[in-house]
C-alpha cells in the first residue's frame, strides 16, 4: 500500500509552490506532482511583483519557491499524472511511469497553455519581448513599436486593449481567420494595420524581437511583441475525472472563500480556476486553498 500524504499537489507552479510552503509551515505531509510544464516556465521577467522592481523569470521563481518549500520538509517529484481516483477514503493517482500515490487531500494546480503556433524564432522572445497577458506586460510595451501576432477577431480585440499603452500596433492575422467588420472599424479608428499575412519568422537580436519577415517575404521593424490565438488548453480533464465541475470554457469554480471545489477534499489553485490570470493571483490562491486544506485535515485528525 502507498504511503499517505496529508496532500498531494498536482502541479509545481506558482499556485503549487505557494500551497506547498503553506502546507510545510504546518508540518503536513505533502507531495508535489510536477510535469514541469507549465506556463511559468516561459515567463523570462514578471514585473508587476511586491519585491521584484526589476523583474524575477518564472524559472527563477519556480526554483527558490521550491527551494523554500524543501526546507519544510516537502517532497517533490517530475512526473504526470495519468489517472486520478478514489480509494478507501483517500485519494490516489497514478503517473505515467506506474508511481500510485495516496493522499487525504488534493489540490489540482495544473494551469493552462497557450496556443502559440510554432513561428521560427517566436519562443526565443517570449516572456522577454514577446507577450501573452496584457495585464502583465502591456506596460513593457510604452514607447516601443509593438506587433500582435494572432487569429482572427482574438488578435484584433488584443490590439484593441494594448492601445491603451501604445498607439504605434500593427496586427497580423497570421491564420489568416479574418475579422469582424466591426473589429475592422474598430482597428481602422485606432490607426492600427491589420494585415492578413502569415508570419514566416520572427526577426530577433537574442531575446529582444526585432521585427518579423512575413511569408511574402516583407520584413517589418518591431520592438515588442504580443501573441494572441485564442484556444489556449485548460488542464482540467485530471479534476473533471474525480468529479469536479468545470465550467464551458474549461476553467474550476471554486469557493471564494476556502478554493475548494463541488468535490469534497479537492481544492484547485491557479490559472486553471476560473479568474484573471496572474501570478500574484494564483500566490494568493495557493495559500488560501492551503489554510482551509489545512483546516480539513485538523477535523480529520
Amino acid at each position: 500500500m502507498a504511503l499517505l500524504y496529508d496532500c498531494l499537489i498536482i502541479g509545481g507552479g506558482i499556485a503549487g509552490l505557494q500551497a506547498a510552503i503553506q502546507l510545510g509551515r504546518y508540518r503536513h505531509a505533502i507531495l508535489v506532482i510536477d510535469s514541469n510544464a507549465g506556463r511559468s516556465n516561459i515567463c523570462r521577467a514578471y514585473h508587476n511583483i511586491i519585491g521584484w522592481p526589476s523583474g524575477i523569470s518564472g524559472p527563477e521563481l519556480r526554483r527558490v519557491g521550491r527551494t523554500q518549500a524543501e526546507s519544510y520538509g516537502v517532497e517533490f517529484i517530475e512526473a504526470e499524472v495519468s489517472h486520478a481516483g478514489s480509494h478507501e477514503e483517500a485519494f490516489q493517482v497514478e503517473t505515467r511511469t506506474g508511481a500510485v500515490y495516496r493522499a487525504r487531500t488534493l489540490l489540482v494546480a495544473t494551469g493552462l497553455v497557450d496556443r502559440i503556433p510554432d513561428i521560427e524564432g517566436i519562443h526565443a522572445c517570449l516572456g522577454a519581448s514577446v507577450y501573452v497577458c496584457p495585464d502583465c506586460d502591456g506596460y513593457e510595451i510604452i514607447g516601443h513599436p509593438t506587433v500582435v501576432i494572432g487569429s482572427g477577431n482574438v488578435g484584433a480585440h488584443m490590439a484593441l486593449t494594448l492601445s491603451y499603452w501604445s498607439d504605434d500596433l500593427t496586427y497580423i492575422d497570421h491564420e489568416r481567420t479574418g475579422i469582424d467588420s466591426a473589429y475592422r472599424e474598430k482597428l481602422q479608428a485606432k490607426r492600427i494595420p491589420y494585415m492578413d499575412v502569415p508570419v514566416r519568422r520572427v526577426l530577433a537580436d537574442g531575446e529582444t524581437i526585432t521585427g518579423v519577415e512575413l511569408a511574402n517575404g516583407r520584413q517589418f521593424p518591431f520592438e515588442r511583441g504580443f501573441v494572441s490565438f485564442g484556444g489556449n488548453i485548460v488542464r482540467s480533464q485530471l479534476a473533471v475525472d474525480l468529479g469536479v465541475t468545470v465550467l464551458k470554457n474549461k476553467h474550476i469554480p471554486v469557493d471564494a472563500r476556502t478554493k475548494e471545489t463541488n468535490v469534497k477534499g479537492i481544492w484547485a489553485a491557479g490559472d486553471v480556476v476560473a479568474h484573471s490570470e496572474q501570478v500574484t493571483i494564483s500566490m494568493g490562491d495557493g495559500a488560501q486553498a492551503a489554510i482551509w486544506i489545512h483546516k480539513r485535515l485538523m477535523q480529520q485528525s
